[in-house]
């Protein structure tokens, strides 16, 4: 079973919002107190936060899901719902997070350095803050909406100053554990370490970090042996040290050619943007400060071939150094060595610290606009396409099954002016608008409703502009029907009068039929039964 993971692919979520509360208040002799619906809880976030005490991923490896807290629904009296709880995960100092494309999030070095990968939904307001003036007692709330939800990718780069690469079986193990406290572990066959390792070391007064990375062999590039998976421990150090071993049994194998191969695996190692220097470049491998530590010199076969290969690599430029891990020979001078640079590392960067893009701060315009609507096709129909952080929301926290609650919506999109732009781009009555992405909500385009739903008497949780929706005449029916009223009005009206001059009957004796034959005119023009209301009337 796994020990070490240093890269997992992370599903993350926020809690999702608690919904607001529809209440009245009620009490003796106050059975009408007002709206005290309260809001609902805020959801829960993902929160990642650098700790000491973690070493490795694999507490995500088995975990891949993480999810925020949900919050809590609103309650009558003025009571809000509770927060969610956020999810704090803690991780190993030097963890980088990107996103599934490769692209750097964050990358969290130093302890308590946090960094929120999903945040939690809003709650939704209840009725006791959607109350004003106009609209006294909402019978509707918002909903709790849900949290961003992201796929993300974890990975573990060690914080050291010094890398120690090379051959299996070089003897990188025994170095770190001879100049360090650390412990790994030692064993004379190839790839016994499958971990990175890190120690410690004090050079007089400079104390410094010191990683032993697996073994590289020739075509780690193309995944032989471990691959290059473990070069990413090495990308934040300030120099690398190459550790040849001059006792090798192998025949074909000497520490020249060793050392050609582990360059050549280095440069073909590409190393992540998410590291940069104080310039804000990004150094190769093979660019930074490199020393050469021959080992195994304890043995005559070892300390021969260092003899023999020391001047050829001396003359390359490389500073050489002969060691022996198990009699500590020369470890002392690598130490200075190592401290010296990465002295001079720790100066430049006090020197010229890294660059940071300045905080620009820009006000919102006073016009800006909060949405923006896109014309589509499909099926051969007009389609339009409302997109905008404000109107996703406010749909998003909609109930569409409480008439009053649209109608809001309606009023909400109104003010913010979404219906003028649709008019202004040509969208006729009866065309498809979509607020939002792919899953956006999907209506029918109605312009005739009327705004200002808090002027008309209705019950609570109802909408007059909403009432047999579907066969709601438009503005011309209305018009024309209110026509064939008056008309039919005028006509009655002067047949009664050509009655009358006929002498058909007069204003003395049939004053009653006179009335009667006015109501039924009048009631036939709107359509009712005259019978049972005359006799009502009467």
């Amino acid at each position: 079973m796994a020990s070490f993971v240093d890269r997992v692919v992370l599903h993350v979520s926020g809690g999702t919002g608690g919904h607001g509360c529809v209440s009245v208040h009620s009490e003796k002799f106050k059975p009408l107190g007002g709206p005290d619906g309260g809001k609902g809880g805020d959801g829960g976030s993902v929160i990642f936060r650098v700790s000491d005490q973690t070493t490795t991923l694999l507490d995500f490896h088995h975990a891949p899901h993480r999810r925020g807290g949900n919050g809590q629904p609103g309650m009558g009296d003025w009571r809000d719902g509770k927060d969610g709880h956020s999810l704090i995960l803690e991780v190993p100092d030097g963890t980088v997070i990107k996103d599934k494309e490769g692209n750097v999030l964050a990358d969290l070095v130093g302890i308590g350095t946090e960094y929120v990968a999903a945040a939690g939904g809003l709650g939704g307001l209840g009725n006791n803050a959607l109350s004003s003036l106009k609209r006294k007692a909402p019978g509707f709330a918002l909903l709790g909406i849900a949290g961003s939800e992201a796929d993300i990718v974890l990975e573990l780069k060690s914080i050291a100053d010094i890398a120690l690469v090379g051959f299996p079986s070089a003897g990188k193990s025994s170095l770190i554990a001879a100049m360090s406290a650390a412990r790994p572990k030692i064993a004379d066959y190839p790839f016994t370490t499958l971990i990175p390792n890190l120690g410690v070391v004090q050079a007089g007064e400079v104390r410094f970090t010191m990683a032993d990375v697996p073994g590289l062999i020739e075509g780690a590039s193309e995944g032989k042996g471990l691959g290059h998976n473990f070069l990413r421990h090495v990308e934040r150090c300030a120099a690398i040290v190459h550790v040849l071993d001059c006792a090798a049994l192998e025949a074909d194998r000497d520490p020249i050619s060793d050392l050609a191969i582990i360059e050549r695996e280095l440069d073909r190692y590409d190393v992540d943007m998410s590291y940069a220097g104080t310039d804000g470049d990004v150094v190769p491998l093979n660019a930074r400060p490199r020393l050469v530590a021959l080992n195994k010199v304890d043995s005559p076969d070892g300390r021969d071939m260092a003899e023999f290969v020391r001047g050829d690599l001396e003359s390359r430029g490389y500073r050489v150094f002969e060691v022996s891990a198990a009699s500590h020979e020369g470890l002392k001078g690598l130490g200075y060595a190592m401290a010296e640079i990465v002295m001079a590392a720790r100066q430049q960067i006090i020197e010229a610290p890294a660059k940071v893009e300045p905080v620009v701060l820009r006000p919102r315009a006073v016009n800006a606009v909060p949405f923006k609507i896109v014309r589509e096709e499909r099926n051969l129909e007009p389609l339009f396409r409302v997109r905008g952080e404000k109107p996703e929301r406010w749909v998003e926290q909609t109930d569409f099954q409480n008439e009053e609650a649209i109608g809001y919506l309606a009023d909400r999109l109104a003010k913010a002016g979404v219906e003028k732009e649709l008019f202004r781009m040509g969208a006729t009555p009866g065309d498809t608008v979509v607020i939002g992405g792919e899953h956006g909500m999907i209506f029918d385009w109605e312009p005739t409703m009327m705004g200002g739903a808090e002027h008309l008497a209705a019950p609570r949780g109802t909408d007059l502009r909403l009432l047999d929706l579907g066969d709601r005449p438009t503005r011309s029916q209305k018009r024309q029907e209110q026509q064939e009223r008056r008309d039919a009005k005028a006509a009655a009206r002067a047949e009664l009068e050509a009655e009358r001059k006929a002498g058909i009957w007069t204003e003395s004796t049939n004053r009653q039929s006179t009335k009667t034959h006015f109501i039924e005119a009048d009631l036939a023009a709107e359509g009712e039964s005259a019978e049972s209301t005359t006799t009502k009337d009467l």
